[in-house]
């Protein structure tokens, strides 16, 4: 992919052909911001129409595509297209330039665009449609704009400000309409005239009077019904009464508002509930006269509501919604502040402040468009080689996902991937069949976990817990830790010699474990004669020497001259009468025996294995072959599936295609050092005596120039 023609036609390639169909927009070494700007839909993810749409869009606004291949990072007016869109790239072009102090240039890179967008936010009118509180010039508006805020709710611009939007202007204006409106039809009826209080005072105790008069007509019925009319459940109180007590509890303000009897009146003075002595306080004082006296009877009562009836009713139809509950005549204040006690004019006003922020949108929109395009100029081509193609992975100039190189065990691994979850990632990457080292890089405070594919070598130094270094992209150094390993083979001939290490390795072990049980059975018989022979002055001692226990170790003491019983050979621990270790003659004949059939057979295999003259290379490659063939013929199955494909699915790509990870590109991407020319492998240091000086003895002065190792 080199051309431009293979971007702007990208659409028409098969996506079968295409090597990956999504990747992930984090963990990859490439500019975060250009992978965000690209993903349209915000998932997280670019997927193929995504990044064919990012082509055309770029398409349409450049006339030469010559820096877009050359990935250059500044832009210039000459390469925007003669379209509309291209003209207003470049008119913002040339504007943000003039903002930022660099008339004189003819084109622009990325410091300049984000120092505009620094300032952008900040402006009085950035585009976003809100208009900040504090940025009202008119101290009634900005008030007014504070009460919408507090009603409605304030939204932060860009900049962070609080402000409010058209849409809170709007609702506010609404409601405030419709709560003057009812406020005034109110007004204009002469029930409510004056009466609103009162018919307010009516309305707060309407309930609970009726049922007061209620209760006392119902006790006029019948006189025995009273004392259960007055009743409140005991139980009730009595769970009350521990606790602390307030006129405001349920428990209290449910019971009858005074006592109740037959004809009774309703007190309101200090006979009545004292949870609804103060609303009966409001009702005396808003809506009966001043001579009126201490109790209110039923007739009275329905005297007072028929006054107030219209008005509640009006009551009933009050708005309701964020602005009523400021309060109507704090609207009403408002609005009086007005010409004409109308709130229209401010309305526009404000509307018209959001229509000029809105109007700034294009030019910002212009601006980011330009940040847009001069970063898909200088990272298009490159990720879509690493998304349809690979082309950068196979020819060696390091893919987006490659995340560093891994220098452990006299190897440098270049194919590493992030990884964010190693417990996820591990059961999809192992059926690469490659042989992948988990590492855990610290860096400062920083942490990050990599997979490191090892493609050369051997494995015998490779395990849990080994240390090596790890550079990323930019060059900074890692310590790593491997912490899981997925082993596989890496090469034919690893897998040749595998077999042969394995024996070597069983028969170490066999050996290692012989000698400790060994060890371990003498140091104890070592420690039973060294305690007898530490006691042997004491009496009844020497004569309690087992020989069993003593005839392992007479033989490392010392040989005596104790004489044996016939037949038999012995040694014995002189002074301590101790009889020697003694050795059955058919036993020794029995061993003798034996290894002269072992060396007769052996004799034997060796000479038929002569007679074969010219066939021994063939015989001894047929006995390697059934050693070591089973191991290569599978590792050379394995070797033929290694793909690069689960690795990258497991890190969240789409591979559409098997990337198999062949031989020839295993030992690419995990190089081992190369031997230096004419250097000199010393076992040991050497020193070479100056003139002069003693033999055996080292230089006291500088070595030599030829002493020096390559």
């Amino acid at each position: 992919m080199s051309s431009a023609d293979d971007l702007l036609h990208l659409r028409d390639l098969d996506q079968k052909r295409w090597v990956a169909l999504a990747c992930p927009t984090r963990g990859l070494e490439f500019d975060e911001r250009t992978l965000d700007l690209i993903d349209l839909d915000r998932d997280g993810r670019i997927r193929a129409p995504e990044l064919i749409a990012a082509c055309e869009w770029a398409g349409a606004r450049l006339k030469d595509w010559q820096p877009l291949l050359r990935g250059e990072a500044r832009l210039s007016p000459d390469s925007l297209a003669d379209t509309d869109e291209g003209r207003a790239l470049a008119e913002e072009l040339q504007r943000t330039l003039a903002l930022t102090g660099h008339a004189g240039q003819s084109d622009i890179g990325l410091d300049e665009i984000r120092e505009r967008q620094s300032h952008l936010a900040a402006e009085r009118h950035n585009g976003d449609g809100i208009v900040p509180v504090a940025s009202i010039e008119d101290a009634a508006d900005r008030v007014l704009a504070q009460r919408i805020g507090e009603a409605m709710g304030t939204v932060a611009d860009a900049g962070g400000q609080p402000g409010i939007d058209e849409t809170r202007i709007k609702a506010f204006f609404e409601q405030a309409s419709a709560l003057l409106a009812w406020h005034r039809e109110g007004e204009a009826e002469a029930g409510c005239a004056g009466r609103r209080a009162a018919a307010m005072a009516v309305q707060a105790v309407h309930d609970k009077v009726e049922d007061f008069f209620a209760r006392c007509r119902l006790a006029s019925y019948d006189a025995s019904a009273a004392a259960t009319l007055n009743a409140t459940d005991p139980e009730q109180l009595k769970a009350h009464a521990t606790g602390l007590l307030s006129l405001e509890a349920g428990v209290l303000r449910q019971m009858p508002i005074a006592p109740v009897s037959p004809g009774a009146a309703l007190p309101l003075d200090d006979r009545a509930n004292p949870a609804w002595r103060g609303a009966l306080a409001a009702l005396r004082a808003q809506a009966l006269t001043s001579d009126f006296g201490d109790s209110l009877d039923e007739r009275d009562w329905l005297a007072l509501k028929d006054e107030v009836r219209a008005c509640r009713e009006w009551l009933r139809r009050q708005p309701s919604g964020p602005v009523a509950a400021i309060g109507v005549d704090v609207v009403a204040a408002l609005a009086a502040t007005q010409p004409g006690g109308q709130l229209d004019e401010v309305r526009a006003r404000l509307l018209k402040q959001v229509e000029d922020d809105r109007a700034a949108a294009p030019r910002h929109a212009a601006l980011n468009d330009l940040e847009k395009l001069l970063l898909l100029q200088r990272g298009l081509l490159r990720l879509a080689r690493n998304f349809v193609s690979f082309e950068d992975f196979y020819e060696g100039r390091g893919a987006v996902f490659q995340a560093g190189t891994l220098f452990v065990d006299g190897r440098a691994c270049e194919l590493t991937v992030d990884v964010a979850d190693p417990a996820r990632h591990a059961p999809v990457a192992g059926l690469a069949k490659a042989y992948l080292a988990y590492c855990e890089c610290v860096r400062l405070n920083q942490k990050r976990t990599i997979v490191a594919v090892v493609s050369a070598g051997d494995v015998d130094f490779l395990f849990v817990g080994r240390n090596g270094l790890f550079y990323d992209r930019d060059g900074h150094d890692w310590d790593a830790r491997i912490v899981k390993v997925i082993e596989n083979p890496i090469s034919v001939g690893q897998a040749f010699l595998s077999p042969y290490k394995k024996l070597v390795r069983l028969v170490e072990d066999q050996v290692a474990k012989r000698a400790a049980a060994s060890d371990s059975t003498q140091q104890g018989r070592m420690g039973q004669l060294a305690g007898r022979i530490a006691t042997a002055d004491q009496p009844g001692t020497a004569s309690a020497v087992a020989p069993a226990a003593t005839a392992g170790a007479v033989g490392a003491v010392g040989a005596t001259g104790t004489p044996g019983t016939p037949g038999t050979t012995g040694v014995g621990l002189p002074g301590l009468g101790v009889p020697g270790r003694r050795v059955d003659v058919g036993t020794v004949a029995a061993i003798g025996v034996a290894l002269g059939s072992i060396s007769t057979v052996i004799v034997g295999v060796f000479g038929r294995f002569v007679d074969l003259g010219w066939w021994i290379p063939l015989a001894v490659l047929g006995i390697v072959l059934s050693i070591s063939g089973p191991s290569m013929l599978i590792a050379w199955l394995k070797l033929r599936q290694r793909s690069l494909g689960p690795i990258l699915d497991a890190s969240g790509w789409a591979i559409n295609n098997r990337m198999k990870l062949s031989t020839k590109l295993g030992t690419a991407l995990t190089k081992r050092p190369r031997p230096v020319p004419h250097a000199v492998k010393l076992s040991a240091p050497v020193h070479r005596p100056l003139a002069g000086a003693p033999a055996g003895h080292p230089p006291s002065g500088p070595r030599p120039a030829g002493d020096a190792a390559g």
